[in-house]
């Protein structure tokens, strides 16, 4: 099974950015959707962003125009680009891939959005 493992979460001010990125122990290329999820305390977990391998990309409502999602096939990694966050955004975020018979997810990166 592919491992996953995500990186670049922290603490950021209101209206500030942060990049995630989630590094593959194999090839990507064979995942059909790669996907972040996040989930805050005492919520369930939610999609955020989704993406296929051929590059089509989906969004949670809330964060469009916001965040972006993008996949590097050759890096074997996919990143979350966050822009304008809001202390609504704090979560544990999580990567996903899913394809047939594989549905592996990361350990969570934490993103914290205050002053």
């Amino acid at each position: 099974q592919v491992q996953l493992v995500e990186s670049g979460g922290g603490l950021v001010q209101p209206g500030g950015s942060l990049r995630l990125s989630c590094a593959a122990s194999k090839s990507i290329f064979s995942a059909n959707v790669m996907g972040w999820y996040r989930q805050a305390p005492g919520k369930q977990r939610e999609l955020v962003a989704a993406i296929t391998l051929g590059g089509t990309a989906n969004y949670k409502d809330s964060v469009k125009g916001r965040f972006t999602i993008s996949r590097s096939n050759a890096k074997n990694t996919v990143y979350l680009q966050m822009n304008s966050l809001n202390p609504e955004d704090t979560a544990v975020y999580y990567c996903n891939a899913v394809s047939v018979g594989v549905n592996a997810w990361g350990q969570g990166t934490q993103v914290t959005v205050s002053s």
